[in-house]
């Protein structure tokens, strides 16, 4: 069963950045598209950026303009650049790959999950 790993977690100031990155144990084929989700204490999981298989991409409104989702076609791995980072951004942040696996039909791969801590 293919994983997804993530890297790149940890403790920030606030105003600081950190960069997380998600890549498969092994091949993932028909991706529809990849996100970043994150999920703080008491919260549902959230969708923080997502990038579809043209490229285009969106984002939550709380991190527009701070975060940047990109992907590194050759290697099938996504990043999620946060800068300026704020004390609310701490949570649990989750990558997501949704491969298309028929008609109307889809299937979701998950990683393990990596803490990011923005405090002072």
């Amino acid at each position: 069963q293919v994983q997804l790993v993530e890297y790149g977690g940890g403790l920030v100031q606030p105003g600081g950045s950190l960069r997380l990155s998600c890549a498969p144990s092994g091949d993932i084929f028909n991706i529809k598209h990849m996100a970043w989700f994150r999920q703080a204490p008491g919260i549902q999981r959230e969708l923080v950026a997502r990038i579809f298989i043209d490229g285009s991409t969106n984002y939550a409104d709380s991190v527009k303009g701070r975060f940047t989702i990109s992907r590194d076609n050759a290697k099938n791995t996504i990043y999620l650049q946060m800068n300026s980072l704020k004390p609310e951004d701490t949570a649990v942040y989750y990558c997501n790959y949704r491969q298309i696996t028929g008609v109307w039909k889809e299937y979701d791969y998950w990683g393990q999950g990596t803490q990011v801590n923005v405090s002072s």
